[in-house]
């Protein structure tokens, strides 16, 4: 019935270091995309914009 012994200095780093690689793989999804891949998501937002754009209605008060 004795319970494993664990000291804490090295536990801490452990997670930290656990915390630090799981922040890194999300950095390599996020900012690791090829040029094209960065033209290709530019290139979607914007033809998105212009569609939202086009479908703006603009009201005039001068036009009474």
């Amino acid at each position: 019935m004795s319970a494993e012994i664990v000291n804490l200095r090295q536990f801490k780093k452990k997670q930290a270091r656990s915390d630090k690689e799981k922040q890194a793989e999300q950095n390599r999804i996020s900012f690791g995309r090829t040029k094209q891949e960065k033209q290709l998501t530019k290139a979607l937002n914007d033809k998105a914009e212009r569609a939202h754009d086009q479908g703006r209605i603009d009201k005039n008060d001068d036009a009474e």
